[in-house]
């Protein structure tokens, strides 16, 4: 009489090699990813046992971040708004370069139209009517010009408004944050800032530039004061935004 097997006294068959029997998993050939199934969640769905994650909430701090709307975004780097700050420092540089050499040339203008007395007798009645002349002239170039560089000034400062304010508002991103690939959207929905959210996130640094542009640089540095791992600035906070990569 055989009593079988030794080791499987129960007198039950293993199956053959490399098939799977009643009670065995089955298992992935090597090298081959298991296929979606009975045990394996579908492309997309949250992994079984693993609670879902809220928007906002950072994916073990390594620098992707769950948004409403959008998914799993990366935050963007310092480095890359950094270099998205100097690319829009430049433009509005060209463009307060192009003011500036608008008012000199029309104060070198101005100058040279003020009237020349050098040539007339000093002891003659003509020479005091030129210097009257003269000095009229000088006073109404030195209120042009001066009329003319607040002018640049305000339309400047305008600008400076209009294309911070604006473009964050209704593209979520400046020239520079287009050039290198970043958005500033809502943190809890995912959308662009908006009127009201692009104004909060401009008129913050501007307040802070009052102070000598000190308060301005803070703000633009507070990123790396944010422990969160957001690199949220004050005026992000503020608005309720964040700097994502696209």
């Amino acid at each position: 009489m055989s009593f079988g097997d030794p080791n499987n006294p129960y007198g039950q068959q293993q199956p053959p090699q490399g098939q799977p029997g009643y009670g065995y998993p089955q298992q992935a050939p090597q090298g081959v990813p298991p296929q979606a199934g009975y045990g394996y969640p579908q492309q997309g769905q949250q992994p079984y046992g693993v609670p879902p994650q809220a928007p906002g909430t950072l994916q073990a701090n390594n620098g992707y971040i769950n948004v409403a709307g959008l998914g799993t975004v990366q935050v963007a780097t310092m480095g890359r708004r950094f270099g998205a700050r100097v690319i829009d420092g430049l433009i509005i540089g060209v463009l307060y370069f192009i003011l500036s050499s608008v008012v000199f040339a029309g104060a070198f203008g101005a100058a040279s139209d003020i009237k020349d007395c050098t040539g007339i007798d000093p002891l003659s009645p003509q020479y005091s009517t030129c210097l009257n002349e003269a000095s009229a002239q000088a006073g109404e170039a030195a209120g042009g010009i001066f009329a003319a560089f607040f002018g640049g000034l305000l339309i400047l400062g305008l600008a400076t408004l209009l294309y911070e304010w604006l473009m964050i508002a209704f593209v979520g991103a400046t020239v520079g944050k287009l050039a290198l690939g970043l958005k500033v959207v809502k943190e809890n929905t995912g959308q662009v800032p908006g009127i009201g959210g692009g104004f909060i996130r401009w008129i913050i640094p501007m307040v802070g530039s009052v102070l000598c542009g000190i308060g301005q640089l803070l703000v633009y540095l507070s990123p790396f004061f944010d422990n969160s791992g957001k690199l949220q600035g004050w005026h992000d906070r503020a608005a309720g935004t964040i700097v994502v990569k696209k």
